[in-house]
């Protein structure tokens, strides 16, 4: 599937997601009902993907997971905090570098309307 509709398929189920539950929620809520939502749709979803850091030829798992990996090249970073700020950016960000993942989503639940809490990223390499 192209990444555009993989994108918009996605957003559509996480719009779904906060449709239900509305904002005020804890991340691992709408984590875990969107990986359901995802699965139940027919996609390929890893969830808590593990993602090592290499320093100086070194494999170290440092604990950096990716919320969800979709189709294994979609990288979706969860939130739910009052608003995004840059560090959750570098977050999404680093973990698309990390991966050599080309599209991410930083999904904020914690807003009135998702779509004001979605941030799509594409890592230039």
């Amino acid at each position: 599937m192209q990444e555009d509709l993989l994108t918009k398929s996605i957003i559509r189920l996480a719009i779904d997601v906060h449709t239900a539950l509305g904002p005020g929620l804890l991340e691992n809520v709408y984590q875990e009902c969107l990986y359901y939502k995802i699965k139940k749709a027919g996609f390929l979803v890893e969830k808590e993907k593990v993602m090592p850091v290499v320093f100086e030829d070194v494999r170290l798992d440092c604990g950096y997971r990716i919320d969800l990996l979709i189709e294994n090249r979609l990288v979706l970073e969860l939130k739910s905090v009052e608003c995004l700020t840059d560090i959750h950016l570098a977050q999404t960000l680093t973990y698309l570098k990390l991966g050599s993942y080309r599209y991410g989503l930083l999904i904020n639940f914690n807003v009135f309307k998702l779509k004001d809490g979605i941030k799509r990223i594409v890592n230039g390499y």
